[in-house]
């Protein structure tokens, strides 16, 4: 009975964060017609409407909410003693869940997860790519990589990247048929490869003149939010590509893609940051992802944000 009443309990915790059936279902593993029938199980034993449904919104009632505010903090204290009996294995073990934008899960973990798998081959890494910010406690991540301009001010935030460099590059190809700007005022006159986010914003071709950032208009016959799809364009002679530096590090090296403006170029931007609520005991699964990208930074040295927003050097983070 304590069982059912338990499992029942957590199903309702579930579909209320996530205000869907749908969603919550994909969470527990289980279809949306058994989630739906546990939960009208469970409000047959209490008495009580707990959800409000609709065909287009899942939200609490009343009753509902004031069991959802006694039902979290103890959820999250077994959450937090089921986790602690890892300490006791030999090497972490567990589900750890991630959200990442598109670049940072082509070019930046998906190299990576071949070793971390090697290192923590019991940890099952589930990684979300959605270009738009997530937030991780409401949709039951256990952390995410944003630039640090994105992470909130109340979450640990740990550097994963250098700052960010961005280049323009062709392919021998099409600089032999073209020639390369001499200025960034000659990028009028070029096929430009650009990069569109979700929010139909495109990315800036920003150029150093004068002391001054100056972003410079240009147009091209390929436009997409896939970088792949740009970086696949540049490789095949199409035209002009602007993006981080890191991205292309590999194709710049080998000679397949030129940059070109090299003396334009802005400063580096910030880079990418790991990102977890502030709370003494993490997920064991989430420490060995944290002391992994430790041991596998570009950067000179270990940065931390910590929940006050400063950058601090190295160490555990000290705000909880």
């Amino acid at each position: 009975m304590r069982g059912t009443l338990f499992a029942e309990l957590s199903a309702f915790v579930a579909v209320a964060d996530h205000g869907s059936f749908t969603k919550a279902a994909l969470q527990l593993r289980v279809s949306t017609g058994t989630l739906s029938q546990t939960i009208r199980g469970l409000e047959e034993r209490l008495g009580v409407r707990l959800l409000n449904r609709t065909t287009r919104s899942v939200a609490p009632t009343e009753a509902g909410e004031q069991i959802l505010s006694r039902l979290r903090p103890l959820l999250d204290d077994f959450a937090a003693v089921v986790d602690s009996v890892n300490a006791f294995r030999n090497k972490p073990a567990g589900h750890l869940r991630l959200t990442v934008p598109p670049p940072v899960g082509s070019f930046f973990l998906a190299p990576l997860i071949a070793r971390f798998h090697a290192q923590y081959p019991d940890v099952v890494l589930e990684i979300s790519v959605d270009a738009h910010p997530v937030d991780i406690i409401a949709n039951r991540f256990d952390a995410g990589i944003r630039p640090s301009k994105r992470v909130a001010r109340d979450m640990i935030a740990v550097r994963i990247t250098d700052d960010l460099r961005h280049v323009v590059v062709a392919s021998p190809d099409y600089l032999a048929r073209c020639s390369g700007p001499e200025t960034p005022h000659n990028l009028q006159a070029r096929n430009c490869l650009r990069l569109r986010f979700p929010n139909g914003v495109f990315l800036p071709w920003q150029f150093l003149v004068d002391n001054k950032v100056i972003e410079f208009e240009v147009t091209g016959t390929v436009i997409t939010e896939h970088p792949e799809i740009l970086i696949r364009s540049a490789l095949d002679g199409i035209g002009l590509l602007y993006m981080e530096e890191d991205n292309l590090t590999p194709l710049i090296a080998s000679g397949r893609l030129v940059p070109v403006l090299r003396d334009w170029m802005p400063p580096p931007t910030d880079g990418f940051f790991l990102y977890y609520p502030s709370r003494r005991q993490n997920p064991t699964p989430l420490e060995a992802l944290v002391d992994f990208l430790r041991a596998n930074l570009k950067a000179g040295g270990p940065w931390e944000k910590s929940a006050g927003g400063s950058l601090t050097p190295g160490g555990k983070p000290t705000a909880e």
